[in-house]
């Protein structure tokens, strides 16, 4: 008799999971679903497109509106900034749009009507993934075509600028590089700077410094950049005799940088300004020319250290034993050279780029399994915790991402692990969340 009912338990619920699965898919579900993650995740889009315009805005506050630059110019840089504002925006709203979205439907009882008609997750999942997808696409062509694009017409348009208002790149406490001169500089109130730095090299080929307390921006009728310097020390030395140097004081001193040595300053390519096949392309070349370069300071180690081994073998009756303590310094000197080559800073720049142009798409899609898993236990007030819950995953990801990416610029960590460890981390919880969510 038990196995009887046993047989009968087990033929109904294969019954009901052949109809469960028979009603797995429904297409007019997956519409409205699919309509309402799009509405909140435009709705969304747009919350954090006037959140970074404002950000660009007060950005170029700093650096351009307070410089007097005409109204027109301004709004035309702000355009071509639009890529990137996009390419931001588009992750953030997947994850709050899908938290409302998810979370609307679970407050208001209708993914728990579904289920209970027999419907399964998969109805509200694939929607969901679907706009991840979607999202994930135009935020990498964004990303990839667009900010390129935008970037090369926002850079030479700034340049025109430049070029009339040669004191926008003299901003507070900076480091500025033109051709052969590089300025430092303290704090500036409109004209006024105090403590400004110089190194430059002069046409007989001597490096010079120059330091002043204060300096004023002078204009020099559009012909480049004029300062006046108080209290100026200037200090010269040849290039290859450093112990001969020569020194002054002056009370007034002034100085000028061509609109030549601005305009090449600015002319380099920055790999933001690239697209993917750029930038690969780019970072196969450096590490040829890297290759090459290692290969040759490899050869000149291991000569230095044949000299320091033959050294040490003649013993004291060579000629060469007396020389033993400059060899072994100069071998270390070659050796801390070769490892500090591996590090090589622009290499690093250009991978951390190249994977910053997908890791920061595939937020969107990284982002909906998390969303997906929040949403369904969102009982009550779905939309408005969905929001704010919303918000503070995107400040925690921001923070990781930000701080992958100060890493890898200055500590040198792997690229790779710096872009794409956030989008691994809120997958990885995401998606354990989402399977025992719908286990259940």
């Amino acid at each position: 008799m038990r196995n009887l009912f046993s047989g009968f338990g087990r033929r109904n619920r294969a019954a009901a999971a052949g109809m469960e699965s028979h009603r797995s898919l429904s297409p007019t579900i997956y519409r409205y679903i699919l309509k309402e993650a799009l509405f909140t995740f435009s709705a969304c889009f747009l919350f954090f497109f006037v959140i970074f315009v404002f950000n660009q805005l007060i950005l170029m506050a700093q650096d351009i509106l307070t410089k007097r630059v005409p109204a027109g110019q301004v709004a035309l840089l702000l355009l071509f900034a639009l890529p990137g504002i996009i390419s931001l925006s588009a992750p953030f709203a997947c994850l709050v749009g899908m938290l409302i979205a998810i979370g609307r439907l679970t407050s208001d009882n209708e993914i728990l009507i579904m289920l209970a008609s027999g419907l399964s997750f998969r109805n509200i999942f694939l929607p969901a993934v679907t706009v991840g997808v979607l999202v994930t696409l135009v935020s990498f062509f964004a990303n990839d075509v667009l900010l390129p694009a935008g970037q090369v017409e926002y850079r030479r348009l700034y340049r025109r600028i430049l070029l009339s208002t040669p004191a926008l790149e003299l901003a507070a406490n900076s480091v500025k590089r033109f051709r052969d001169t590089i300025i430092v500089t303290g704090d500036v109130t409109d004209n006024a700077i105090n403590n400004i730095l110089i190194l430059d090299r002069t046409g007989d080929g001597e490096r010079r410094v120059i330091m002043a307390g204060n300096a004023e921006l002078k204009d020099p009728g559009g012909n480049g950049l004029s300062l006046q310097m108080d209290r100026a020390f200037i200090h010269s030395s040849k290039e290859l005799i450093r112990e001969d140097y020569d020194y002054a004081s002056a009370g007034s001193l002034f100085y000028w940088v061509s609109q030549e040595d601005i305009a090449q300053g600015i002319q380099s390519v920055s790999p933001r300004e690239m697209s993917s096949v750029d930038v690969l392309r780019e970072i196969r070349r450096q590490e040829a020319e890297l290759a090459f370069r290692l290969n040759d300071r490899q050869h000149q180690v291991s000569l230095m250290g044949l000299a320091l081994e033959e050294s040490l073998r003649n013993g004291p009756d060579a000629g060469t034993w007396s020389q033993r303590s400059g060899l072994l310094a100069t071998f270390q000197r070659e050796v801390e050279i070769l490892d500090n080559m591996h590090q090589d800073r622009s290499l690093s720049r250009y991978r951390l780029e190249f994977n910053q142009k997908f890791s920061l798409p595939f937020g969107a899609f990284s982002f909906v399994f998390l969303a997906f898993a929040l949403g369904l236990m969102l009982k009550k007030t779905g939309q408005s915790k969905g929001f704010v819950i919303g918000l503070g995953i995107s400040a925690v990801y921001w923070a990781l991402y930000l701080g992958g990416q100060t890493m890898g610029q200055s500590l040198g960590t792997s690229p790779f692990w710096s872009m794409w460890l956030p989008n691994f981390l809120f997958l990885g919880v995401g998606g354990v969340m989402a399977v025992l969510r719908m286990s259940r």
